[in-house]
């Protein structure tokens, strides 16, 4: 396995606003470059460009200071999801890349440094972002599977970093309404009922997968030391991620049922 280096630049990084700033965001009067807008949404350079051998842009989600994929409405949701995949895709177009990711940070654990809600497309020139990545690490217990009302989901048996993440799956890209839906009710989840509430930041992961799309939800905490020293993986038992997905499938049939 290669590992992959990149090059962070401090001197752009100490340059960046934070959320004791006002929101540049918010103020929109001195962004970068402004590549498209539609709506609420735009697509922007990123102006502190801190990873060399990048090309960083931000998709500013909406005008709402506090909007997040947890409290959009149903269409916003879809609209915003159908956006930044147009984005990303356009981005892979160019062909300057080794590879392109989508990825998104929400909250003070999750390695974002704003509160306004944006996600990140970045555009590697010499790392393959994705050529380290194990098929296990999207496998693991079926929540619900994939029907023409709804997206798959599952629950990790073999996360990414650490205990319980989850990969929301559909067979197209035409289906992704229905990733959008999956997504907006396991983030409501992730912030409100998982672990009674404890867990406030999360990070989301695009990836394409045979002729569909995954998103990879991951609830963020003070990484272990045994992940940062040793690179070991803590699992739950099957006992506990059965527990997580009765509640899951629980939450599901009543909000179906509505």
């Amino acid at each position: 396995m290669t590992i992959p280096y990149i090059t962070f630049n401090p001197g752009i990084a100490s340059q960046k606003p934070s959320n004791t700033d006002t929101c540049p965001f918010c103020i929109q009067d001195n962004l970068g470059a402004i590549l498209e807008e539609k709506n609420d949404m735009i697509w922007v350079e990123n102006k502190f460009p801190t990873l060399e051998e990048t090309y960083q842009t931000l998709v500013i989600e909406s005008d709402d200071h506090f909007g997040d994929m947890s409290n959009y409405s149903q269409q916003k949701r879809r609209d915003l999801l159908a956006f930044m995949l147009e984005k990303w895709v356009e981005l892979e177009k160019r062909r300057d890349f080794q590879s392109v990711v989508l990825y998104r940070n929400f909250g003070p654990l999750s390695g974002g440094s704003l509160r306004h809600p944006h996600s990140q497309i970045v555009g590697f020139k010499t790392i393959d972002a994705y050529a380290n990545l194990q098929k296990a690490y999207f496998e693991g217990l079926i929540v619900c599977s994939e029907t023409e009302d709804q997206a798959e989901i599952s629950i990790s048996n073999k996360p990414m970093l650490d205990f319980t993440e989850f990969t929301i799956r559909i067979s197209t890209p035409a289906k992704l309404p229905l990733l959008a839906d999956a997504l907006g009710f396991l983030c409501a989840y992730l912030l409100t009922d998982f672990l009674n509430g404890a867990c406030h930041s999360y990070n989301l992961f695009f990836f394409r997968q045979d002729q569909g799309l995954v998103c990879k939800l991951l609830p963020r905490f003070v990484v272990s030391p045994y992940m940062i020293g040793y690179g070991i993986h803590q699992v739950n038992q099957f006992e506990r991620l059965d527990v997580i997905r009765k509640e899951i499938q629980a939450r599901l049939s009543k909000a179906n049922n509505r």
